[in-house]
């Protein structure tokens, strides 16, 4: 049976992955899969990630990232679904909780924080946001 929404597939890996403290967790993966996991990377919310081959079809290791024993990210949360797509204006791009989380958009210019995409003064697709 088809996922119908990958992405959300991808957060909940992740946060039941860390509600059980995972040391990592793997998923299908996906160019845009990627893109998220690289924003992940650059803001400190995982260790890392990698393609893992030799299965038959391309996966996605995650490295979940730990603080005195607890998880990292504390929230994540998809915005725009496939039955409800959510888009907002570079001016409009909300903060999460007063600038303490993340943001991640789809613009035309690749996948962001709401902050790199605020100061590059474009818009997007709100994927999810992290705290």
């Amino acid at each position: 049976m088809a996922m119908t929404d990958p992405i959300a597939d991808m957060l909940t890996r992740i946060r039941n992955g860390q509600m059980v403290r995972k040391s990592s967790v793997r998923m299908p993966a996906s160019k845009l899969k990627l893109s998220i996991l690289e924003v992940l990377k650059e803001e400190g919310y995982i260790i890392g990630y990698k393609e893992v081959e030799g299965t038959k079809f391309p996966e996605l290791e995650v490295e979940l990232k730990y603080y005195a024993g607890k998880p990292v990210i504390s929230e994540i949360e998809r915005i725009s679904k496939p039955g409800l797509r959510k888009y907002s204006a570079a001016t409009d791009i909300p903060m999460v909780r007063n600038g303490l989380g993340v943001a991640i958009l789809s613009t035309s210019r690749g996948v962001m924080t709401d902050a790199k995409a605020r100061t590059m003064n474009v818009g997007g697709e709100l994927i999810c946001r992290v705290f």
